[in-house]
């Protein structure tokens, strides 16, 4: 009997939504009949070893970058490209033994520039081919395209026709090998009763995340309506009731799932992975982008101005002004169908 492939599967560790996005992925290769392999760390580890307790993980050390409370973004990361260096030359080196180690036969990095390798397929998995960025545009689309083209497939997850990520994910030149792969998103609508007013998801890197955290009980814990805050903290499991205020540490995908879609208004980060889940399920949002993330700023504005979601900054933020706002916005209203090809993807995996 031929031995399965093995895959190493590696998120980024900026927030769980790398880990959320890889979760169709995950389950695309093991219905293909590949081995799993996952590799993360902090949250992700804890997240993709409570959708899957059954498959093999490794802890591997992220990045570790800090968002600083009041340098801006752009400069933070400059300061830190050393050591962003550093860790993609380490992380690199580390890929070459659990290569060895682990029998891997392929590799799939979601924005872990380090996952390249000679000795076996690896694909880099992004939506942000061109980094919105005030300074050193060209010289940040060199770096990533520069790592990107070490890959043997660059996978854009993102639809060719409804273009969620806007130019995010549609500059005008792309990197070799570069596929789309459709909006890729762990839930499935469905027709389902309300029970919350509004749900909060709080998300990102700390310490933005739990300002935001903090800034949505305020708002929420003296409200009639009916609420539900999520955490986004998978090593914890707690819940706490504040009069009509839920607080949950964490929400595993089939729960989030039914709790998104029995909720009439979304409260959340612009990140690209809370995007794709909310276009799958056709839900309205208010957007709340991290402070200088310039991604997440684009993708909010975006969607600002196509009518869709409102949003405000974090530092503006009003709850009763954007609710009453968000009433002018569509939300996500155009059915996904996006249908990836699998078996034609995963032929990379059965050469070289």
């Amino acid at each position: 009997m031929k031995a399965k492939k093995r895959i190493l599967v590696a998120p980024l560790d900026w927030g769980i939504g790398h880990a959320t996005r890889c979760i169709p992925i995950i389950k695309a290769l093991i219905k293909h009949n590949y081995e799993v392999i996952l590799a993360a760390d902090s949250r992700p580890l804890h997240l993709l070893s409570n959708e899957f307790p059954n498959l093999e993980i490794i802890r591997f050390g992220g990045y570790n970058i800090k968002y600083a409370k009041y340098l801006p973004m752009s400069i933070s990361m400059l300061l830190q490209a050393p050591k962003l260096l550093l860790k993609i030359k380490k992380e690199n080196s580390l890929l070459t033994e659990i290569i060895k180690d682990y029998n891997i036969d392929g590799v799939i990095s979601d924005n872990r520039f380090g996952l390249y390798s000679k000795k076996v397929p690896c694909v880099f998995i992004t939506h942000q081919l061109e980094i919105k960025t005030p300074y050193f545009t060209e010289s940040i689309r060199n770096f990533n395209y520069q790592y990107i083209n070490k890959f043997d497939a660059c996978w854009v997850m993102d639809d060719e026709k409804i273009n969620l990520a806007g130019t995010l994910s549609k500059p005008n030149s792309l990197p070799n090998n570069t596929h789309y792969i459709g909006i890729q998103s762990r839930f499935e609508k469905q027709e389902i009763k309300n029970k919350y007013d509004f749900l909060a998801i709080v998300s990102g890197p700390e310490p933005q995340r739990t300002i935001l955290e903090k800034g949505l009980i305020r708002a929420l814990k003296d409200r009639k309506e009916k609420s539900l805050i999520v955490l986004g903290k998978p090593e914890l499991n707690t819940s706490n009731q504040i009069g009509s205020l839920t607080i949950k540490s964490h929400l595993d995908a089939k729960d989030l799932n039914t709790a998104i879609s029995q909720s009439e208004l979304i409260i959340c980060r612009s990140g690209y992975s809370t995007v794709m889940d909310l276009a799958k399920l056709g839900k309205k949002a208010i957007f709340i982008p991290t402070p200088g993330q310039t991604e997440q700023e684009y993708l909010a504005n975006n969607f600002k101005d196509l009518g869709i979601c409102y949003t405000q900054k974090q530092s503006d933020f009003n709850f009763e002004i954007a609710v009453e706002e968000s009433k002018n916005y569509t939300g996500f209203n155009t059915e996904i169908n996006s249908k990836t090809d699998w078996a034609s993807l995963f032929r990379l995996f059965e050469g070289k």
